[in-house]
């Protein structure tokens, strides 16, 4: 496939066909949420009154399981060495069966980073067999340089970010199971920095990575099996203003003033994460008189 007929295109079929028809090493990195599995494809959780388009989101569990393995497979042979992917996922069950993303990300060729917590702020499960499940995982899974297994260290101002992230899905959105734009850009921003790229979304839905790719200067390809997704992904993709503002409020945030070795060298702490404890006799208080000066 030549360079001029893939990027900054969105494909329309299936997502393991089409991926199999990349060039080797071109992508610098991607961002994506795949369908989950579990047999929602009425309405969505969040979304109401909207069905999936052009796909029943129910396969036998193993076959699911080893389609993906064979997706993230291909997006690592597309991956150019050095490259980051961005899973994101969710635990789910099945009959009292746990089922974990790791079951199936530990049979990739791809070397897993980090496990980030997505805390979205709201449940999707309203049903009380457990808590309240606010919470997705977006994996960070690495394709090393040679031996080097743990890869470059991120810019500080990107590494002072906490692990979990605090989004709140999008709510005006046809697809049923869209992530907000901040989510794809913090990932994007924080591995590139202010270089550009090729970024791919393989289940690009209704194009919120694709929207961020380009808003931070990157080139980008899409798939998904939806003509109907992609047809709103392509209006987006032409007024990106209104998504503009969202993705500088997440910049924004990738600021720090000092790093750990400033902090270290100036005397402000002696460990990683906590101030520089007092020095000299400490006076005693009792737990009376504390709570007394609280109140006062």
């Amino acid at each position: 496939m030549k360079e001029t007929n893939y990027i900054d295109q969105i494909f329309q079929g299936d997502t393991l066909t089409i991926l199999k028809n990349l060039p080797d090493e071109i992508l610098d990195m991607g961002v994506t949420s795949p369908p989950y599995n579990k047999g929602e494809n009425k309405k969505g959780w969040l979304v109401k009154n909207v069905k999936y388009v052009g796909a029943t989101d129910k396969m036998p569990e193993n076959e699911y399981q080893q389609n993906q393995i064979d997706v993230l497979n291909e997006i690592y042979r597309a991956t150019k060495p050095g490259g980051s992917f961005f899973y994101n996922h969710k635990l789910r069950w099945e009959r009292g069966v746990l089922l974990h993303p790791m079951d199936w990300l530990r049979r990739t060729n791809w070397i897993i980073r980090q496990e980030i917590i997505w805390d979205r702020m709201i449940a999707a499960n309203i049903r009380g067999w457990r808590f309240w499940q606010v919470e997705e995982r977006i994996y960070w899974l690495y394709k090393p340089i040679g031996k080097n297994l743990i890869g470059e260290e991120l810019q500080a101002r990107h590494a002072l970010l906490s692990s979990i992230w605090r989004f709140p899905p999008e709510q005006k959105n046809p697809h049923p199971a869209p992530f907000p734009i901040a989510l794809p850009v913090r990932a994007i921003y924080s591995i590139m920095d202010e270089k550009k790229g090729l970024i791919v979304d393989p289940y690009c839905g209704s194009g919120t990575t694709l929207v961020a790719a380009k808003l931070l200067g990157s080139k980008y390809i899409g798939i998904d099996i939806s003509e109907e997704y992609i047809n709103f992904a392509r209006q987006r993709l032409s007024n990106t203003q209104q998504d503009s503002k969202f993705v500088l409020e997440e910049t924004s945030k990738h600021v720090v003033q000092k790093t750990f070795k400033d902090r270290k060298k100036n005397g402000e702490f002696t460990g990683r994460y906590g101030p520089k404890p007092p020095t000299g006799n400490i006076p005693e208080i009792s737990l009376f008189d504390y709570l007394s000066n609280e109140e006062s």
